[in-house]
């Protein structure tokens, strides 16, 4: 039988506009409409930011909220994955909050400190930067809210250092097996994608822990194809990456989903499904 790989489809994050690609979805409404086309494309798992109908982010629990409902009423079954990053500027109470409150099958969780930037590659020119915090402390505290709450955790690595972290933190009952990891690459303020730094990472893994790989830009699509190789799930999504592999624009996450199920199936893989994604990361179907 051959292996399932999961594909995970982060609609949009706290940085790409529409006037990089008009897909990208802004209101709940957009939101449930992207994650279904996502869905029917082979996506097991949204990863879900909530904006305001101008295309801020969004801190308010009543709007993320009203994002992750009306996604669950238009995909039956999918797991929503909610941030728990919010964007700069949000306080860690305003992060928690929604967590505690919404209660998601499954959030994610930052493991480090660092710069979060973008950078002109051209001129050198930093056009913004912003310390995302979190101290090891506050990430145990957070750890312990969502296995409280039953909310599987999803551990951001943007370097080594989130994994590391882990490390340290893994035997103060923070984390229940199997843990499910996240690696970022391709961010200004984290590791760019390549080959050997990322068999590093997978190498430190504890045993029995699975992972997920996304790029920003063009880094989506190698990380991809390494994640599948190396043994792990994937991650697509407007919130990494507007265009497709050929450099034009993708009409909409559904797009970049239907070209990681094909990655994952011209490596003699097979696309899982939401409830074959529960058994495989340790989340308890809502």
């Amino acid at each position: 039988m051959s292996r399932k790989v999961i594909i995970t489809c982060a609609l949009v994050g706290s940085a790409t506009q529409k006037s990089q690609n008009p897909a990208v979805p802004y209101t709940p409404a957009e939101l449930a409409e992207s994650a279904a086309l996502a869905q029917k494309a082979g996506a097991a798992m949204v990863h879900v930011h909530a904006r305001e109908d101008d295309g801020t982010n969004s801190t308010r629990v009543e709007r993320i909220r009203e994002a992750y409902d009306r996604i669950g009423e238009k995909c039956p079954g999918l797991i929503v994955n909610c941030t728990s990053a919010l964007g700069a500027g949000a306080t860690f109470e305003q992060r928690m909050e929604q967590i505690a409150l919404i209660k998601p099958e499954m959030a994610s969780l930052n493991m480090a400190t660092m710069n979060f930037a973008a950078v002109n590659r051209k001129t050198g020119e930093v056009l913004g930067d912003y310390t995302f915090e979190n101290r090891l402390e506050k990430v145990a505290e957070f750890a312990r809210l969502m296995r409280d709450s039953g909310v599987k955790p999803e551990l951001e690595c943007y370097s080594m250092a989130g994994l590391e972290n882990y490390h340290y933190l893994s035997n103060g009952g923070c984390f229940e097996n199997p843990v499910n990891f996240n690696f970022v690459w391709g961010v200004c303020g984290g590791a760019s994608f390549r080959p050997g730094t990322f068999v590093d990472m997978v190498s430190a893994l504890p045993a029995g822990a699975n992972f997920t790989a996304c790029g920003v830009g063009v880094q989506e699509w190698p990380a991809v194809a390494q994640a599948v190789i190396c043994g792990g799930h994937v991650r697509v999504g407007l919130e990494d990456n507007v265009r497709l592999p050929d450099g034009s624009l993708a009409k909409g996450n559904y797009e970049l989903v239907e070209m990681a199920a094909r990655i994952i199936e011209s490596l003699g893989c097979e696309v899982a499904t939401p409830d074959e994604a529960r058994a495989v990361f340790g989340i308890k179907k809502r």
